[in-house]
């Protein structure tokens, strides 16, 4: 999995079938960082990708998700994970996000993963998954990591943080796009 995300590592381990291994990049004794330059989550996801795999020759698989916002014109978008800064702090995004929207009623957002999948030949697959929601008033929550204390999925009252990464494992972005991909392996 080409991602330095300890915390996407973890929920991606629980998500994983009987048979199937992952292989994180500091496993494969890869530990730099890799340039995510492109414009969209789908051209960062194969950015990632295409790095470890011209680098390994193996098969392999990036992610890249972001948080879209509809009153912010879909920020925080690509800049996600940088939403307040290059340092990647959670704490900051969320109290950015939530300072950006501190007038506003209209607070509708989703979340939208991409994993690319690049097989042993060099071929490239795409698998995406959404989840409607909205942002909170507030953080409610200590569970999961990056937005989760601030994201309500639509049809629930709680948030990421407060549902637990087994219902978050069942509805979310990653899993939507994780089980497509699984699906896909199962049938190659």
């Amino acid at each position: 999995m080409a991602t330095t995300s300890e915390d996407k590592v973890r929920e991606i381990k629980t998500m994983l079938p009987i048979g199937y291994e992952l292989l994180t990049m500091r496993e494969a004794e890869f530990y730099g960082d890799i340039v995510e330059d492109g414009s969209t989550i789908e051209e960062n996801a194969l950015i990632k990708a295409r790095f470890i795999h011209e680098l390994l020759s193996c098969e392999v698989f990036g992610e890249d998700t972001g948080l879209f916002v509809e009153y912010l014109n879909g920020e925080p978008g690509i800049n996600t994970a940088r939403y307040a800064g290059d340092h990647r702090n959670n704490d900051e995004n969320i109290n950015l996000l939530l300072s950006n929207l501190a007038l506003s009623e209209h607070r509708n957002a989703h979340f939208k993963t991409v994993i690319a999948y690049i097989d042993i030949e060099g071929k490239e697959y795409l698998f995406t998954g959404r989840v409607e929601g909205e942002i909170a008033i507030i953080r409610m929550g200590e569970g999961g990591f990056g937005y989760d204390p601030i994201f309500i999925p639509l049809g629930y009252r709680k948030s990421f943080a407060e549902l637990g990464s087994e219902v978050k494992n069942q509805i979310s972005h990653r899993s939507r796009a994780f089980k497509d991909f699984i699906e896909f392996l199962q049938l190659k």
